[in-house]
């Protein structure tokens, strides 16, 4: 298959595609692409199937020689050997069957765990702030995996359970065509119990996959949140907050159990018994069939146990792949707004950055931006003010498309940012915001996270511009110093002075600092600053801050109140004509 773009904001290819239209279809269209394997698991089980209903064959002729008039023993040896024979290839064949559905699971699983990862990366930050992490775990790892658990043992068994319910249709009618009757009906009664069973199943699988879902949505933001729980002593509320939604995961699984427990088959199957044997003694005792038909039918009656027995189990791990399909296809899914528009603009940048009326919000109707229009020349420093909750944050996020703005336009180099490449559009742009994430690697690896192929030299020398390389040297192994998950063993100044380096490393066209020194102490802002004035050289810089030492030194300055431009000019102009900027820096 060629190479499809993959539909959202992600930039990378998927080699297959895969149908969506419903968690079956798409689980067959992902199993469709390993035929051999699905042709080795058929097989096997047609094998394995067919040699165990030959057992009760043999078995009746044993049967029918000993209680001869005159017993011939002569025929026991020969049977036994082609018995013990046709069983090891039976096990061979049954080993087939296994091995298929187990090869088969593992490479579902893996495949779904690549298409979901892609799809995951691929949705826009508007997906991810409405999306719950714990959520978004559970289905990319227990969900997954009970699509795993679907195809072994689930699928295996049905397979396996399915011909073994075929047998005795086939051996039967060669001893009296009249002995496919109780089949027949223990059949036809069976698949309605199954289809009933499988209805009331659904749902309650479902509710065991949606609340698992939820308790570890509630243990995700627990840990992630540990610190803040443990500063306001609220452990004891926590953990009852967890035992409210584990009992909810368990009386998921007990209705899930008591729907097991009252499986009608196996009610069916001691009735089929009991008819397929009187049955097959009137035929007896009218001389139709012998003693070892008798012996041969009830043994092939007997492999009606294994559907019977396994089927409650292998359909309830059928309804739970296909609860969990449904809900990873329903990630999947989930529109976003944001494409890759691989055959959008790609040039270098220049800098120069045009708002034209526009306005933004998370949730429709709540206005976060509104009317907003400016114009920025390239290479110049832009500074953004603003009360808390002006919307700042979200005004310089609809330039790299962390956003699309609902109405008005963005321009880069007067091309409209929709127009843009996407990956070229942010390849160009650097921000560091406020609450800077490092990943659990090296210092070096998160210098270089936009630029893994720089070189040991240049992630230095980017260090030494954002004066980190001071307090790196101080550690044992220096650069190679593996941090905390989230950097959470460096201090707020020394996290932020990292995600410097990594956008000077990278050396963007327009540099946004969203209030990336705000943890860094006096005796180092010097520093930074004059860092960040070689940085912005030939580039063009937007900072969002309250420090009236980076304020001043800014070409526009930008007043945001309440969503809306209050004023725009330099620091000066700003004191004397606008109050709503002269108030920031009064309170």
């Amino acid at each position: 298959m060629s190479a499809i773009p993959l539909p959202a904001e992600f930039t990378l290819q998927r080699k297959y595609t895969y149908d969506k239209s419903g968690p079956v279809r798409w689980i067959w269209s992902h199993a469709a692409r390993y035929g051999w394997i699905i042709t080795m698991l058929v097989i096997g089980a047609i094998g394995n199937a067919a040699l165990a209903a030959w057992v009760p064959a043999l078995t009746g002729q044993a049967f029918n020689a000993m209680i001869a008039p005159r017993p011939d023993t002569s025929v026991l040896l020969p049977l036994a050997l082609i018995i013990g024979g046709s069983q090891i290839i039976r096990g061979v064949l049954q080993l087939g069957r296994n091995f298929g559905a187990e090869l088969m699971a593992q490479k579902m699983e893996r495949d779904i765990r690549d298409e979901m990862y892609l799809s995951l990366l691929g949705k826009s930050m508007t997906f991810h702030n409405l999306q719950p992490v714990g959520d978004t775990m559970a289905r990319a790892t227990n969900d997954v995996r009970e699509i795993n658990f679907m195809f072994s043992p689930g699928v295996n068994l049905v397979v396996g359970s399915f011909l073994f319910i075929v047998m005795p249709f086939l051996f039967a009618p060669r001893y009296h065509i009249s002995l496919i009757l109780t089949p027949t009906l223990f059949t036809i009664a069976y698949f309605i119990a199954l289809r009933a069973y499988l209805k009331n199943l659904s749902p309650i699988t479902d509710e065991v996959r949606a609340t698992f879902g939820d308790m570890n949505t509630h243990l995700s933001e627990a840990l992630d949140g540990v610190e803040i729980m443990k500063g306001a002593a609220q452990e004891v509320a926590e953990v009852d907050r967890f035992v409210t939604n584990a009992r909810r995961v368990r009386n998921a699984f007990v209705r899930q159990g008591d729907i097991e427990a009252r499986f009608l088959p196996f009610l069916l199957l001691g009735l089929a018994y009991a008819v397929g044997l009187v049955h097959a003694l009137i035929l007896f005792r009218m001389g139709l069939i012998t003693v070892g038909a008798v012996v041969a039918y009830f043994g092939l009656l007997r492999m009606l146990d294994f559907p019977t027995f396994t089927s409650s189990f292998a359909y309830t791990q059928i309804s739970l792949g296909v609860s969990s399909a449904r809900r990873i296809l329903e990630l999947i899914n989930r529109e976003t707004n944001l494409d890759q528009n691989a055959a959008g603009y790609d040039k270098p940048m220049r800098g120069e950055i045009e708002f034209r009326d526009v306005c933004f919000e998370y949730n429709e109707g709540e206005k976060i931006l509104e009317n907003i229009s400016f114009k920025v020349k390239p290479g110049q420093t832009v500074a953004i003010v603003g009360q808390t909750g002006a919307g700042k944050t979200s005004l310089v996020k609809l330039i790299n498309r962390t956003y699309d703005a609902p109405c008005g336009e963005v321009f880069v180099d007067g091309v409209n940012v929709r127009d843009w490449n996407l990956a070229s559009l942010r390849s160009q742009i650097s921000m560091i915001e406020q609450d800077v994430f490092l990943f659990s690697r090296s210092l070096a690896d998160n210098v270089a996270f936009g630029k893994p192929d720089a070189t040991r030299e240049e992630v230095e020398y980017a260090a030494k511009s954002a004066q980190a390389d001071d307090f790196i040297q101080t550690f044992d192994k220096s650069y190679d110093t593996i941090i905390g998950e989230r950097g959470v063993t460096l201090s707020g100044g020394q996290r932020q002075r990292i995600a410097l380096a990594r956008a000077f490393l990278t050396d963007p066209h327009i540099l946004i600092l969203d209030d990336s020194t705000s943890a860094i102490d006096s005796a180092t802002e010097d520093k930074i600053q004059r860092a960040i004035a070689n940085a912005a050289k030939g580039r063009t810089t937007i900072i969002i801050t309250h420090r009236l030492s980076q304020i001043r030194w800014a070409d526009l300055i930008i007043v945001l109140r309440k969503g809306r431009i209050a004023a725009m000019g330099s620091h000066d102009e700003l004191m004397k004509a606008s109050e709503a900027y002269s108030r920031i820096f009064r309170e």
